[in-house]
């Protein structure tokens, strides 16, 4: 694909507009060095100056370091909560970026003036002081960082912190160490602009505290005792930090442009290393059960199942609560307050009343959930009780040995994906948990993927669950099903019997299993569609009048020129190198092997085996 150009005449008007701007920007500097030659170097103080310039740059770095103890997880806070009041909070905090500086220091003043119940605890030092410049400067430039923080936590995905807390890190762990790092650039950013702003500051400290003086205070002091001439030696601090500031953006915006553009050639040889069994093999008896229910909005869910296998698979369309009914299990929905029931059981373990982070659990989310400032070797060592032996071997096993210095950004789709299975693996998961781990694959890749998972299942002890809307990854990856749609469980079982006798049309047809539909028995034993179609299977087993579910073979239904149906070939269709096709008998759509050159014709005359012919009765839950 072509990447993304902007057409020349497209481009002119937004070439000038963005010109116009920039030539604004720039002029006033411009005009000042124009004006060098008049300035009033000999009635310089310089020691008032640079006293105004340390007194600034002393406040505005202790006012930038206390809106950043508070601002921060002031910002988290905002960026979490969808609580009405946390919004109110929210747009009050704002406000100082609306208010004229010289109202946010009279509002200062009927909180901290001298004259005022907190001035008087403190005896009136709040004001005309150094601390009041700092407050001052606090109190205007809060609001940059805030913004800043609260943006910054937003962006990041929620799935970072469901990761960590399912490798054992608590609340507090888990904003430190992951919330925080992955925001910090764009936090950051707001600091720097708090910084500044504080730096710059005249109409609120000017009123609050009026001595020391600040820079901007000082600069206005000699402005109206001296004029213009005397403004710039007084400029060349501000410009000279306002350089600084820049040059430091700069360098910052490069080193982490030269960092994102090292990568690492994804081999064919890395791709399919495959996975060597191990010497463990699954010793464990432990099962997993649950009885889930949860409410959000109009949605319900509601999932009951106590397999007995250890390889497990939950399929269902979008939107029927498989990757619900996976965060419930990890313990990751627990604190809200629409979940109204939670029972899970792993052997003897009652996880339901576990915190997420001590309930030992390996979670892949869809994206894997790598987190993006950690290397792969800080990957594996992030888990509280990662094991560095186990994460050698599986290291070793996964094919990543060559990779524990690259960052999440530079590996492949696979590599990732690897990363994240042995991140899990380290700290001795019971129970492994995969959210549709390839559903952003290739056909190839996730095929190779699949296959090294299956064989890792066979390696360790776990129980695993895998969350898909692929009947036949369900299949491979599991031995024991459950089918899920809006919430409610459909059918669960072994995966042999869900595909031999699925309980209804509906689970057929998430399983992926053509050439199946409900029908009547017949007197004579045989089974009317009621779609103009009666089929004659080799036994019926069950009463006339019974409704009953059947199914018929493929591999059944061949062309022949005294066949007993008439069908009409609507398409013909090659998958994995044979051909299919969709056969219309009345109004059901079959689909057939499609070996024989008759099925290239329009319409044909069809032989269906009545051995070819299952008949079953329909189930529930």
């Amino acid at each position: 694909m072509k990447p993304f150009s902007v057409r020349p005449g497209a481009a002119r008007p937004l070439a000038w507009l963005a010109a116009l701007l920039a030539l604004y920007l720039c002029a006033p500097f411009l005009a000042g060095i124009a004006q060098i030659g008049q300035a009033d170097w000999a009635n310089v103080d310089w020691r008032q100056t640079w006293s105004a310039v340390g007194v600034s740059v002393a406040s505005a770095s202790v006012s930038t370091l206390i809106v950043l103890l508070g601002g921060v997880p002031l910002g988290y806070f905002l960026a979490r909560s969808t609580s009405r009041r946390m919004a109110v909070l929210g747009f009050v905090v704002q406000l100082p970026l609306a208010l004229p500086p010289l109202t946010s220091g009279v509002l200062l003043l009927f909180l901290l003036g001298p004259y005022s119940f907190v001035g008087s605890l403190f005896g009136g030092t709040l004001t005309d002081s150094f601390a009041g410049i700092v407050i001052a400067e606090s109190f205007v430039s809060a609001p940059f960082l805030i913004i800043a923080a609260r943006s910054a936590f937003a962006a990041v995905d929620p799935v970072y912190e469901d990761v960590a807390a399912t490798l054992g890190h608590h609340a507090g762990s888990r904003f430190l160490r992951i919330m925080l790092p992955i925001a910090w650039p764009a936090i950051g950013a707001g600091l720097a602009l708090a910084w500044l702003r504080a730096f710059g500051e005249f109409g609120a400290t000017v009123m609050v505290a009026y001595h020391p003086y600040s820079l901007p205070v000082y600069t206005y002091v000699m402005f109206g005792s001296l004029g213009l001439p005397a403004m710039m030696p007084l400029l060349l601090p501000t410009l000279a930090i306002a350089i600084l500031c820049a040059a430091l953006s700069i360098c910052r915006r490069r080193g982490r442009t030269a960092s994102d553009a090292m990568g690492v050639a994804d081999t064919a040889a890395e791709e399919t290393a495959g996975i060597v069994p191990g010497a463990q093999a699954p010793a464990d008896d432990t099962r997993l059960a649950f009885e889930l229910e949860h409410r959000a909005g109009a949605f319900h869910l509601d999932v009951r199942w106590a397999p007995s296998a250890r390889r497990l698979a939950i399929v269902g369309p979008s939107g029927s609560g498989k990757s619900m009914t996976l965060r419930l299990i990890a313990g990751l929905e627990q604190n809200k307050r629409d979940v109204s029931h939670s029972h899970v059981m792993l052997g003897d373990i009652d996880l339901a009343a576990l915190p997420p982070e001590r309930r030992r659990i390996g979670y892949m989310p869809q994206d894997y959930g790598l987190f993006p400032h950690m290397t792969v070797a800080q990957q594996l060592a992030f888990p509280v009780a990662a094991d560095a032996a186990g994460a050698r071997y599986w290291l070793d096993h996964l094919g990543l040995s060559s990779l524990t210095r690259h960052l999440p950004s530079q590996l492949s789709f696979g590599q990732r994906q690897r990363v994240a299975l042995a991140r899990a693996l380290t700290q001795s998961s019971q129970l492994l948990l995969f959210d549709e781990p390839f559903s952003a694959l290739d056909t190839p890749r996730r095929r190779l993927l699949q296959a090294s998972l299956r064989a890792l299942q066979r390696d360790i002890d776990a129980v695993t669950i895998v969350v898909t809307h692929d009947p036949d990854e369900a299949a491979l990856l599991a031995d024991e099903i459950l089918v899920l749609e809006h919430g409610r469980v459909l059918q669960a079982g072994p995966v042999r019997e869900l595909f031999a006798r699925p309980a209804s049309v509906r689970v057929a047809e998430l399983l992926g299993l053509p050439n199946i539909g409900e029908g009547i028995v017949c007197d004579d034993g045989g089974i009317d569609t009621q779609a103009g179609l009666v089929l004659r299977p080799d036994a019926c087993g069950h009463d006339a009048g019974s409704r009953v579910l059947w199914r018929v073979a493929p591999d059944g239904m061949r062309a022949a020129d005294h066949g007993a149906y008439t069908g009409r070939i609507e398409s013909l269709q090659l998958r994995r190198g044979e051909r299919y096709a969709q056969v219309r008998i009345g109004d059901l759509l079959f689909e057939a092997r499609a070996d024989e050159s008759a099925f290239d014709n329009a319409s044909t005359c069809l032989h269906i085996d009545p051995s070819s012919i299952s008949i079953w009765l329909p189930s529930l839950v």
